[in-house]
């Protein structure tokens, strides 16, 4: 392999390219699905819980009606989180520039009332639970989530 002047690989070598910006892209994309799938079943467990309490008058941890409120605004909140990450994976999967995928998900939250700024967190999980073993993908991923991350929490 011939190095450069500055001691860089020639012949395209130094950092990801198009077809790993791609990879990324889609894992990223499963990545958020997956983030998804998990604050589902915590909506779905606690509205399950609320479900079961709801009417106690017991005097068990639910039975004050500023704590049912309380989980079941938890449930909303996870379930429209859940909703939103699985549309942004729906953006982001296919590819394309981080300034317009921020666009197109900001555009979705504050339709649906949420902030952009509150899907900066679960993006970032993803981009640090990827399902792939390619550091090449791993790096575009981070990449695009950092520029997606800066873009949503100025949105």
């Amino acid at each position: 392999m011939d190095m450069g002047e500055d001691g860089e690989f020639g012949h395209g070598f130094g950092g990801p390219g198009a077809e790993d910006f791609a990879n990324a892209a889609a894992a990223l994309a499963a990545a958020l699905v997956r983030e998804a799938g998990a604050l589902a079943g915590v909506a779905a467990s606690l509205r399950q819980v609320a479900a079961v309490q709801v009417g106690d008058h017991s005097g068990g941890p639910l039975a004050d009606v500023r704590r049912q409120r309380a989980v079941l605004a938890t449930v909303g909140d996870a379930a429209l989180t859940a909703s939103l990450l699985v549309e942004a994976a729906a953006i982001i999967g296919p590819g394309g520039t981080p300034t317009e995928q921020a666009m197109r998900i900001a555009t979705a939250a504050r339709r649906a009332g949420a902030l952009p700024a509150s899907l900066v967190p679960p993006l970032r999980a993803a981009a640090l639970a990827l399902g792939t073993d390619d550091g090449a993908a791993r790096i575009a991923a981070a990449s695009i989530a950092e520029a997606l991350a800066a873009a949503l929490a100025v949105a």
